[in-house]
């Protein structure tokens, strides 16, 4: 596939992306060769089998979502769920999107479109300065490095959104012809983000921990993103059309891509240590307190922890008077004696 600078033409021929039929023409580019459609009582389905995916991309980010909020003392916990989150919401807002759900031909399909749009930018840059956090510039959880966090997210999403319906609907200077910027932002900025995370984390690995492991995820990670990407762009059609058009390479991008975000929490969870004297356990421990004093010392001398002694010693006077009685020290087990 030759792929053209500022152009979608080749990339939406191979691959059926969310802006393919927004962008070139005034009625979109088609791919060559795309997966079989579904019908569902009256609601024609397209793309069943990357719908089913995002289905189980919303049900793991849950779960991973959940997990990481049980880690209350990790670092970065607040900043990297945010992140987690944002992918739940592009996968849920992809699912309407792909299967046409919200059809192509509908009035706010670009509005959809270019919030999911902004969405994925501000994904990128969310996971941009989660690579950051590590290095603790501002000390993790604080509002400082929350909001700095939640603004450049917003100002990523607002400035795609911006121009992804501007290109969309011809305003501004911007056109579907000539697409320049979104293609820029659609293609290149998850390129920078993802190579910029990269190289910050293991910078990190390297020179903070002792232990090298994480880098295995985070290799494990880079392949899965690059194999979506090549699958994607390179292979869509030619599995289409070995499987007679029941998938194409957007199934196989999607699951790569989910692949690549479980190695992101999989890395961060491996690189975070939860603070165990400050955390909440579902288990309290339970203390048996024994005083030498309350057990009994036979005639033997030595300690019997099987009873306890009933014996109350009276207070004793030697040649003294308590209570108005004269008392005289006794051996052991003797009743004092009144004089």
């Amino acid at each position: 596939m030759a792929i053209s600078f500022g152009s979608f033409d080749g990339i939406c021929q191979q691959a059926a992306l969310i802006v393919c039929p927004l962008v070139g023409t005034a009625q979109g580019i088609e791919p060559t060769c795309y997966s079989r459609n579904v019908q569902i009582g009256r609601t024609l389905v397209f793309q069943p089998a990357a719908c089913f995916v995002h289905i189980v991309a919303i049900i793991m980010t849950l779960i991973m979502i959940f997990h990481i909020r049980s880690k209350y003392t990790a670092v970065g916990r607040k900043e990297i769920v945010m992140f987690f989150y944002l992918y739940a919401i592009i996968e849920l807002l992809a699912m309407f999107l792909d299967s046409a759900i919200i059809p192509t031909s509908s009035n706010v399909y670009p509005w959809f479109a270019a919030i999911y749009t902004g969405l994925v930018a501000g994904a990128y840059m969310c996971l941009l300065i989660n690579g950051f956090v590590g290095f603790q510039f501002a000390e993790d959880g604080t509002a400082t490095s929350l909001w700095g966090l939640r603004t450049a997210t917003l100002v990523a999403f607002g400035v795609t959104f911006f121009i992804a319906i501007a290109t969309f609907q011809g305003f501004a200077g911007l056109s579907y012809k000539k697409p320049i910027a979104l293609w820029i932002i659609y293609i290149i900025w998850p390129l920078v983000c993802v190579i910029v995370y990269v190289v910050l984390q293991l910078v990190l690995v390297v020179r903070t921990l002792d232990d090298r492991w994480p880098i295995g995820d985070i290799l494990f990670g880079i392949a899965f993103f690059t194999v979506a990407q090549v699958i994607l762009f390179a292979f869509s059609n030619l599995i289409c059309d070995a499987v007679k058009h029941y998938i194409d390479g957007l199934f196989f991008f999607q699951l790569c891509m989910l692949l690549s975000v479980m190695m992101v929490y999989k890395y961060w969870d491996s690189i975070t240590k939860e603070d165990l004297e400050f955390s909440v356990g579902s288990k309290t421990s339970v203390w048996e307190v024994k005083d030498p004093l309350l057990s009994v010392v036979p005639r033997g001398g030595e300690y019997d922890d099987d009873h306890q002694s009933n014996y109350h010693p009276q207070p004793s006077l030697v040649g003294g008077v308590s209570g108005g009685q004269l008392y005289q020290a006794q051996p052991h087990g003797y009743p004092p004696q009144n004089y």
